[in-house]
């Protein structure tokens, strides 16, 4: 059964909020050179959610192949902050987790 919009826009919604509050986060860790990597996927994410939230709203017909390059931002961004044991890295990486599933299912 094909999910609607509403779960994943908030899936998406939720990982750019955690995205950005990580790269913020990021900026002020003491070792900031060690957190280059999770800034920068960070930032990736945080645009391609928040471009899937756009083809969504507007029922873009590439609305599939946007959420599915999503997912695999999504993969990378919470394997990144995964090696990481700050909180914010943490939470980050379950949003981007449950943000790759959401946007598979919907498009499955």
């Amino acid at each position: 059964m094909q999910m609607s919009y509403e779960e994943c826009l908030k899936a998406c919604q939720d990982c750019l909020e955690a995205c950005n509050n990580c790269f913020q986060a990021c900026l002020k860790e003491e070792h900031v050179k060690m957190m280059a990597g999770c800034i920068s996927l960070d930032r990736e994410c945080a645009d391609i959610c928040s471009y899937a939230i756009q083809a969504m709203t507007r029922k873009s017909p590439f609305v599939k192949e946007i959420c599915d390059f999503c997912a695999r931002i999504c993969d990378d961004c919470a394997e990144e902050c995964a090696k990481h044991d700050h909180e914010h890295c943490k939470h980050c990486a379950e949003a981007c987790r449950k943000c790759a599933e959401v946007c598979r299912q919907m498009i499955a």
